[in-house]
């Protein structure tokens, strides 16, 4: 596999920084994390977030957030990640859009919630590139 080398401007990081925000704010909201975060990265939200410059992308984890349960309903009350689970997830999932150009509902089917979880122990201290690169292989050896 190559390696994903590829400096984020300052712009993208806060693009990171604001959709693990709005991960985190699901938890505040006591949505069912995995629902919340395989739907999301399946909405029409989340497909404007995915363009180079979309207005959504500066409103705000807030406006994000109310935005998308306009568009989808999440089942409330359910399994609920750790704020840092969440967080990660998310900066993760956008920086994985930005180095790679793939859609986040494609991101999804690579490395769901689930496996974030799973992963987040190990991986949240390494380079966000490696992290990817590593998840991505895991979700290689999965198809063989």
């Amino acid at each position: 596999m190559g390696d994903i080398v590829r400096t984020l401007t300052r712009f993208e990081r806060q693009l990171c920084d604001i959709q693990g925000r709005l991960f985190e704010l699901s938890l505040k909201k006591e949505l069912d994390s995995e629902d919340f975060i395989e739907k999301f990265m399946n909405s029409k939200t989340c497909e404007f977030f995915d363009l180079p410059y979309d207005r959504l992308q500066w409103a705000g984890e807030e406006y994000l957030l109310e935005e998308f349960l306009d568009e989808i309903s999440v089942i409330p009350c359910g399994e609920l990640y750790s704020r840092e689970e969440l967080y990660w997830t998310g900066y993760i999932y956008r920086y994985w859009h930005l180095i790679t150009g793939e859609r986040s509902k494609d991101i999804v089917i690579q490395a769901k919630a689930s496996r974030m979880r799973d992963c987040h122990l190990g991986f949240h201290t390494m380079d966000p590139s490696m992290a990817i690169e590593d998840l991505k292989e895991i979700h290689q050896l999965e198809c063989l």
